[in-house]
């Protein structure tokens, strides 16, 4: 469960509109190049293109980075050679490259890379019609083998500890899926695709709680379907170097029943429901969306603490209602989160644009006041160098008192230690900031704008929403992997343009991806190979409690040139690899100098 910066809300909606969004198949082949730069540029787009599908993919699936001699293969923990990672930057981001980069060039052998990578998603497609974190290729039994050694022993990723055997909707590894199945149908019309895009949807429409919620009604869980048998604790070994005070474990059980906001599931779900509405003229999705945007809307809390947590209640539970905070992992305490709350806003700004209905916008000024409330202490910065980097907030908020609320963790790994959350801002954990960003201008300059928009520019704007398109056939955007599409990219006449890339960089990338067709780069994250469990016995030291990784037995990924401070580790330079990340963003670059959108 990443906490993803995956939208930055625009006005581009507001703005005047020149001409319709490109591509779903609605542009031609581009004509071939004349010798020149962005001749080179395609020729080196069809040869990344066939390296990366021919000799990095395992059957069409991807993780997030290789060793050049593919020796070694990380998604967001070690991966085999077998398995494809679904979630982003993964099988569906490298898709969705491959249909842009047929887009910019009409050059077949990049589509041809597309269907395969299609056929793979469609493989890795959970019975339910979502997808898991991963798949592999290997069976069922290696796939459980993996949680059961490397997933079980990684400390600070409790998601992977335990193999549930359905799918979820964290991280938009189900969002980004379906939206590329959606284009790929959508190019040809290929009928191949088209059952797993029904599944995809049947998923997020099963999976929705209904009116028998309350006022849960339109929100989804994390995962679907429910696994009985999923956690609702943690272990707590060495109990007594819990710090007097502080809080430890699952705050409200089983997570997976929550409604949840974490990681914009909601957007996400109601994105992809949208694309359905214009490209296939789905009108029966339209009472879903406005459930979802509902229920976002009602559980927004009361009060002065106006804001969302990162999971509320789906029902009653220990005598607090439906809507009420929860609590997920064991670094996830019931709170108040500040940036969902930011996160949330932004999507309810869409919401008014979509559909035109002042009341998204009605409590705005609450959430943003709430925000001014809760600031990080003066002097964090100073005592906490993990809340430098224009850090302006807390991360999560306690209920009643407005005061942060600041996750830890002792011990040396999962068999011997534990995640635990006070009021003490100092010596956090790494993995997870204790600090967010809140940009309260930008959130006040927005509800300004919008909220000061005449009755008849509001019903301009909705006339042009997404949403009012009637019997499908809108094209969707041309380009879907340069940078996220939003809401504003979908309304009628809206322009998706593609930043410029001087022919310096073009040369550049060029130079980099040379004669052996693909590109390195430093490595995010390393891993302790799977050993064994770790022990048990109490470590008492700090060596591990504000670093990304544990002692040797834990499996996290953590940076090469920031391990602990403590042998066997070593700070290194980070290792030259094939990242999934930086060979989308230079796809990106070249595919926007190829064939620009202006």
């Amino acid at each position: 469960m990443l906490t993803m910066k995956r939208r930055d809300f625009t006005l581009s909606a507001l703005a005047p509109l020149l001409l319709s969004a490109c591509g779903g198949g609605s542009d031609d082949p581009a004509p071939p190049f004349p010798p020149g730069p962005k001749a080179d540029a395609a020729d080196a787009l069809k040869r990344a293109t066939h390296y990366m599908d021919d000799t990095v993919s395992y059957q069409g699936g991807y993780v997030w980075s290789y060793s050049p001699d593919l020796k070694q293969t990380f998604g967001e923990m070690e991966a085999y050679r077998t398995m494809c990672w679904i979630q982003p930057p993964g099988t569906p981001s490298v898709g969705h490259v491959y249909l842009d980069a047929y887009h910019a060039t009409g050059d077949e052998r990049h589509w041809r890379a597309a269907e395969r990578t299609a056929t793979a998603i469609m493989a890795a497609q959970h019975s339910s019609g979502g997808w898991n974190y991963i798949h592999d290729f290997a069976g069922e039994a290696s796939l459980k083998k993996w949680y059961d050694t490397i997933g079980k022993n990684g400390w600070r990723l409790e998601e992977f500890q335990h193999y549930y055997g359905n799918a979820t909707f964290d991280d938009a590894g189900t969002a980004v899926a379906s939206q590329f199945l959606l284009r790929m149908y959508l190019e040809k019309r290929d009928a191949r695709y088209l059952p797993a895009v029904q599944k995809a949807i049947d998923f997020v429409l099963n999976a929705q709680f209904g009116p028998e919620y309350g006022v849960a009604n339109g929100g989804w869980p994390q995962r679907f379907p429910h696994f009985p048998g999923a956690i609702s604790s943690m272990p707590l070994p060495n109990a007594s170097q819990l710090p007097a005070g502080a809080k430890a474990g699952m705050d409200d059980g089983d997570y997976t029943l929550h409604v949840t906001f974490n990681d914009d599931v909601m957007g996400e779900n109601i994105k992809f429901l949208t694309l359905c509405v214009m490209a296939l003229g789905e009108t029966r999705l339209l009472p879903s969306i406005t459930r979802a945007m509902e229920c976002m809307r009602l559980m927004q809390q009361p009060g002065q603490q106006a804001g969302w947590g990162l999971q509320h209640l789906s029902r009653a539970k220990d005598g607090r209602p439906a809507g009420s905070l929860a609590g997920a992992r064991s670094y996830e305490p019931r709170s108040l989160a500040t940036h969902t709350t930011q996160t949330n806003i932004r999507q309810m700004f869409n919401y008014f644009l979509l559909t035109g209905d002042r009341k998204y916008l009605a409590r705005l000024p609450e959430a943003i006041a709430w925000l001014k409330s809760c600031p990080l202490p003066a002097d964090a910065a100073t005592v906490n160098p993990l809340l430098t980097g224009g850090r302006t907030h807390p991360t999560f908020v306690e209920l009643g008192t407005n005061d942060g609320l600041y996750v830890h963790r002792y011990g040396s790994n999962i068999h011997n230690g534990a995640y635990y959350y006070d009021k003490n801002y100092t010596n956090t954990v790494s993995h997870y900031s204790a600090g967010r960003p809140i940009d309260i201008a930008g959130l006040e300059a927005t509800y300004a704008k919008l909220s000061g928009m005449t009755d008849a520019a509001v019903a301009e704007m909705a006339a042009r929403s997404p949403l009012k398109v009637a019997g499908g056939g809108k094209a969707l955007p041309k380009y879907f992997s340069i940078r996220e599409v939003d809401f504003p990219d979908l309304f009628t006449g809206a322009v998706m343009a593609t930043p410029a890339v001087p022919e310096s960089e073009v040369a550049t990338l060029l130079t980099e991806l040379g004669t052996r067709n693909y590109w390195t780069s430093p490595v995010p994250e390393v891993v302790n190979p799977y050993q064994g469990d770790g022990p048990t016995a109490p470590y008492t030291g700090t060596a591990y409690r504000s670093k990304h990784v544990g002692d040797v037995y834990d499996t996290s990924p953590y940076p090469a040139d920031n391990p602990p401070d403590v042998p066997p580790y070593v700070k290194k330079d980070k290792p030259q690899f094939i990242v999934t990340a930086e060979w989308i963003r230079r796809m990106g670059r070249l595919i926007a100098f190829v064939a620009p959108v202006a």
